[in-house]
Protein backbone atom coordinates (compact mmCIF):
# COMPACT_ATOMS: atom_id res chain seq x y z
CA UNK A 1 0.00 0.00 0.00
CA UNK A 2 1.14 3.33 -0.80
CA UNK A 3 2.85 5.30 2.24
CA UNK A 4 0.48 8.90 2.93
CA UNK A 5 0.83 11.12 5.95
CA UNK A 6 -1.89 9.66 7.62
CA UNK A 7 -0.95 6.41 7.68
CA UNK A 8 2.33 6.75 9.03
CA UNK A 9 0.47 8.21 11.74
CA UNK A 10 -1.51 5.60 11.71
CA UNK A 11 1.84 3.49 12.32
CA UNK A 12 1.65 4.75 15.95
CA UNK A 13 -1.36 3.89 17.42
CA UNK A 14 -1.23 0.26 16.14
CA UNK A 15 2.16 -0.15 17.20
CA UNK A 16 3.96 -0.61 14.31
CA UNK A 17 7.87 0.74 14.03
CA UNK A 18 8.19 2.88 11.12
CA UNK A 19 11.26 2.84 8.61
CA UNK A 20 13.10 5.75 7.06
CA UNK A 21 16.19 5.97 5.27
CA UNK A 22 17.70 9.04 3.33
CA UNK A 23 17.96 8.47 -0.78
CA UNK A 24 20.11 11.23 -2.87
CA UNK A 25 19.18 9.43 -6.67
CA UNK A 26 16.92 7.39 -8.85
CA UNK A 27 18.70 4.17 -8.86
CA UNK A 28 19.34 3.80 -5.38
CA UNK A 29 15.60 5.23 -4.50
CA UNK A 30 14.21 2.36 -7.08
CA UNK A 31 15.96 0.03 -5.18
CA UNK A 32 15.22 1.39 -1.52
CA UNK A 33 11.80 1.62 -2.39
CA UNK A 34 10.63 -1.67 -3.13
CA UNK A 35 12.14 -3.23 0.02
CA UNK A 36 9.35 -1.72 1.59
CA UNK A 37 10.85 1.34 3.56
CA UNK A 38 8.13 3.43 4.74
CA UNK A 39 9.59 6.71 4.54
CA UNK A 40 12.50 8.05 1.90
CA UNK A 41 13.91 11.41 3.29
CA UNK A 42 15.92 13.75 0.42
CA UNK A 43 17.87 15.02 3.52
CA UNK A 44 20.33 18.09 3.61
CA UNK A 45 23.05 15.16 4.37
CA UNK A 46 23.36 15.68 0.70
CA UNK A 47 25.70 17.68 1.47
CA UNK A 48 28.63 16.37 2.63
CA UNK A 49 27.76 12.94 1.48
CA UNK A 50 26.87 13.81 -2.46
CA UNK A 51 28.89 16.90 -2.56
CA UNK A 52 31.48 16.86 -0.15
CA UNK A 53 30.63 19.88 1.87
CA UNK A 54 31.81 20.18 5.20
CA UNK A 55 28.51 20.25 6.44
CA UNK A 56 25.20 20.82 5.62
CA UNK A 57 24.98 24.73 5.73
CA UNK A 58 26.03 25.48 2.63
CA UNK A 59 23.07 23.00 0.71
CA UNK A 60 20.88 25.11 -1.22
CA UNK A 61 16.96 24.76 -2.35
CA UNK A 62 17.88 24.27 -5.74
CA UNK A 63 20.03 21.00 -4.57
CA UNK A 64 17.64 19.80 -2.61
CA UNK A 65 14.71 20.67 -5.51
CA UNK A 66 17.05 18.55 -7.77
CA UNK A 67 17.70 15.45 -5.78
CA UNK A 68 13.37 15.44 -5.19
CA UNK A 69 12.72 15.05 -8.59
CA UNK A 70 15.28 12.75 -9.09
CA UNK A 71 14.12 10.05 -5.86
CA UNK A 72 10.29 11.52 -7.11
CA UNK A 73 10.67 9.72 -10.68
CA UNK A 74 11.51 6.49 -8.60
CA UNK A 75 8.71 6.13 -5.45
CA UNK A 76 5.91 4.05 -5.85
CA UNK A 77 5.53 2.99 -2.32
CA UNK A 78 6.97 5.37 0.12
CA UNK A 79 6.40 8.80 1.24
CA UNK A 80 8.68 11.08 0.25
CA UNK A 81 9.43 13.83 2.13
CA UNK A 82 12.51 16.77 1.97
CA UNK A 83 14.78 18.69 3.88
CA UNK A 84 14.11 22.46 3.63
CA UNK A 85 18.21 23.56 3.64
CA UNK A 86 19.44 26.04 5.85
CA UNK A 87 17.68 29.98 5.03
CA UNK A 88 15.02 28.35 2.88
CA UNK A 89 12.51 28.85 5.68
CA UNK A 90 13.90 31.05 8.49
CA UNK A 91 13.84 34.47 6.35
CA UNK A 92 10.11 34.85 6.34
CA UNK A 93 6.93 33.16 6.05
CA UNK A 94 6.25 34.04 2.84
CA UNK A 95 9.79 32.49 1.78
CA UNK A 96 9.06 29.37 3.42
CA UNK A 97 5.48 28.84 2.26
CA UNK A 98 7.09 29.73 -1.23
CA UNK A 99 9.81 27.15 -0.98
CA UNK A 100 8.30 24.38 0.76
CA UNK A 101 5.99 24.51 -2.05
CA UNK A 102 8.26 24.37 -4.44
CA UNK A 103 9.44 21.04 -2.72
CA UNK A 104 5.70 19.63 -3.17
CA UNK A 105 5.50 21.00 -6.67
CA UNK A 106 8.96 18.52 -7.31
CA UNK A 107 7.20 15.77 -5.84
CA UNK A 108 7.91 15.86 -2.39
CA UNK A 109 5.08 14.78 0.05
CA UNK A 110 6.04 16.56 3.01
CA UNK A 111 8.60 18.60 4.20
CA UNK A 112 11.10 18.28 7.36
CA UNK A 113 12.33 21.78 9.13
CA UNK A 114 14.44 21.63 12.27
CA UNK A 115 13.36 23.65 14.99
CA UNK A 116 11.25 23.55 18.28
CA UNK A 117 8.88 25.81 19.78
CA UNK A 118 10.32 28.57 18.16
CA UNK A 119 8.94 27.63 14.68
CA UNK A 120 5.63 26.70 15.65
CA UNK A 121 3.92 29.54 14.30
CA UNK A 122 5.60 28.78 10.86
CA UNK A 123 4.69 24.97 10.99
CA UNK A 124 1.14 25.99 11.82
CA UNK A 125 0.98 28.74 8.41
CA UNK A 126 2.43 26.01 6.69
CA UNK A 127 -0.45 22.99 8.03
CA UNK A 128 -3.15 25.21 6.69
CA UNK A 129 -0.86 26.14 3.29
CA UNK A 130 -1.84 22.37 2.93
CA UNK A 131 1.77 21.36 3.42
CA UNK A 132 2.45 18.88 5.54
CA UNK A 133 5.31 19.16 7.67
CA UNK A 134 7.68 17.07 9.65
CA UNK A 135 9.50 18.12 13.08
CA UNK A 136 13.19 18.22 13.77
CA UNK A 137 14.73 18.66 17.13
CA UNK A 138 17.38 17.38 19.52
CA UNK A 139 20.99 17.72 17.23
CA UNK A 140 19.75 20.00 14.61
CA UNK A 141 22.66 20.14 12.04
CA UNK A 142 21.86 23.44 10.71
CA UNK A 143 22.48 24.84 14.37
CA UNK A 144 25.89 22.88 14.80
CA UNK A 145 27.44 26.41 15.28
CA UNK A 146 24.95 27.95 17.99
CA UNK A 147 25.13 24.43 19.95
CA UNK A 148 28.70 24.19 19.79
CA UNK A 149 29.02 21.12 17.66
CA UNK A 150 27.54 17.68 16.98
CA UNK A 151 26.65 16.80 20.59
CA UNK A 152 23.86 14.63 22.59
CA UNK A 153 21.13 17.35 23.42
CA UNK A 154 18.93 17.16 26.42
CA UNK A 155 21.38 15.48 28.63
CA UNK A 156 20.80 18.55 31.13
CA UNK A 157 17.01 19.00 33.22
CA UNK A 158 16.78 22.00 31.28
CA UNK A 159 17.38 21.06 27.78
CA UNK A 160 15.75 17.90 28.43
CA UNK A 161 12.60 20.57 29.34
CA UNK A 162 12.75 21.98 26.55
CA UNK A 163 13.03 19.59 24.32
CA UNK A 164 9.09 18.26 25.51
CA UNK A 165 7.68 21.41 25.40
CA UNK A 166 9.07 21.83 21.78
CA UNK A 167 7.68 18.29 20.60
CA UNK A 168 4.64 19.02 22.16
CA UNK A 169 4.53 22.74 20.28
CA UNK A 170 5.08 21.03 17.26
CA UNK A 171 2.51 18.69 17.70
CA UNK A 172 -0.01 21.25 18.05
CA UNK A 173 0.98 23.08 15.34
CA UNK A 174 0.65 20.57 13.05
CA UNK A 175 3.40 18.60 12.49
CA UNK A 176 2.63 14.81 11.82
CA UNK A 177 5.97 13.47 13.23
CA UNK A 178 8.96 14.41 15.05
CA UNK A 179 12.89 13.45 14.19
CA UNK A 180 14.71 13.24 17.43
CA UNK A 181 18.44 13.31 16.91
CA UNK A 182 20.79 12.55 19.36
CA UNK A 183 19.20 12.56 22.61
CA UNK A 184 19.35 10.22 25.78
CA UNK A 185 17.39 7.06 25.01
CA UNK A 186 15.20 8.06 28.14
CA UNK A 187 14.00 11.57 26.99
CA UNK A 188 13.21 10.06 23.49
CA UNK A 189 10.81 8.13 25.46
CA UNK A 190 9.57 10.50 27.74
CA UNK A 191 8.48 12.13 24.24
CA UNK A 192 7.21 9.44 22.28
CA UNK A 193 5.07 8.47 25.03
CA UNK A 194 3.57 12.22 25.53
CA UNK A 195 2.90 13.05 22.06
CA UNK A 196 -0.07 11.31 19.68
CA UNK A 197 2.42 11.67 16.65
CA UNK A 198 5.09 9.13 15.79
CA UNK A 199 8.73 9.99 16.59
CA UNK A 200 11.57 8.66 14.24
CA UNK A 201 14.85 8.10 16.18
CA UNK A 202 18.27 8.61 15.15
CA UNK A 203 20.85 8.48 17.88
CA UNK A 204 17.66 8.09 19.93
CA UNK A 205 17.49 4.61 21.68
CA UNK A 206 15.01 2.04 21.12
CA UNK A 207 11.78 3.28 22.47
CA UNK A 208 10.69 5.43 19.04
CA UNK A 209 8.28 4.54 17.24
CA UNK A 210 10.33 4.66 14.16
CA UNK A 211 14.43 4.59 12.90
CA UNK A 212 16.02 6.57 10.19
CA UNK A 213 19.69 6.35 9.17
CA UNK A 214 21.60 7.67 6.09
CA UNK A 215 21.69 5.12 3.25
CA UNK A 216 25.28 5.49 2.82
CA UNK A 217 26.19 5.07 6.19
CA UNK A 218 24.12 1.47 6.57
CA UNK A 219 25.97 0.93 3.16
CA UNK A 220 29.32 1.50 4.03
CA UNK A 221 29.90 3.76 1.27
CA UNK A 222 31.14 6.88 3.40
CA UNK A 223 34.39 6.49 4.64
CA UNK A 224 34.33 9.88 6.45
CA UNK A 225 33.25 10.11 9.70
CA UNK A 226 30.79 7.53 11.49
CA UNK A 227 28.79 8.00 14.55
CA UNK A 228 28.23 5.97 17.56
CA UNK A 229 24.09 5.26 16.26
CA UNK A 230 25.18 3.88 12.73
CA UNK A 231 24.81 0.37 12.02
CA UNK A 232 26.56 -0.95 9.21
CA UNK A 233 24.96 -3.72 6.97
CA UNK A 234 27.14 -4.34 4.27
CA UNK A 235 31.19 -2.87 3.98
CA UNK A 236 30.65 -2.04 0.02
CA UNK A 237 33.44 0.37 -0.50
CA UNK A 238 35.98 -1.74 -0.68
CA UNK A 239 33.75 -4.42 -2.85
CA UNK A 240 33.88 -1.22 -5.02
CA UNK A 241 37.28 -0.71 -5.14
CA UNK A 242 37.97 -4.39 -5.68
CA UNK A 243 35.76 -3.70 -8.85
CA UNK A 244 37.32 -0.88 -10.48
CA UNK A 245 40.97 -2.12 -9.91
CA UNK A 246 39.30 -5.22 -12.31
CA UNK A 247 38.19 -2.86 -14.65
CA UNK A 248 41.46 -1.02 -14.75
CA UNK A 249 43.74 -3.98 -14.99
CA UNK A 250 41.94 -5.49 -17.68
CA UNK A 251 41.66 -2.41 -19.76
CA UNK A 252 45.49 -1.92 -19.45
CA UNK A 253 45.99 -5.72 -19.93
CA UNK A 254 43.45 -6.18 -23.29
CA UNK A 255 41.61 -8.78 -21.29
CA UNK A 256 38.06 -6.06 -21.87
CA UNK A 257 36.27 -5.85 -23.85
CA UNK A 258 36.12 -9.39 -24.60
CA UNK A 259 34.31 -10.80 -27.79
CA UNK A 260 30.94 -11.24 -25.96
CA UNK A 261 31.12 -7.19 -25.92
CA UNK A 262 31.41 -6.18 -29.35
CA UNK A 263 29.32 -5.78 -32.00
CA UNK A 264 30.01 -7.46 -35.82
Amino acid sequence: MKATVPNIIEKKKRGEKITMLTAYDYSTALIIDRCGVDILLVGDSVGPIFSGYENTLPVTTEEILYHTKAVSRARKNALLVSDMPFLSYQTSFEDAVRNCGLMLKAGAEAVKLEGGQEIADLVRKLSHSGIPVMGHIGLTPQSIHSLGGYKVQGKTEDTRRKLIISAKSLEEAGVFSIVLECVPEDVAKEITENVNIPTIGIGAGRYCDGQVLVINDILGLFEGFRPKFVKKYVDLAPLIEGAVKNYVEDVKTGKFPEETHIFS
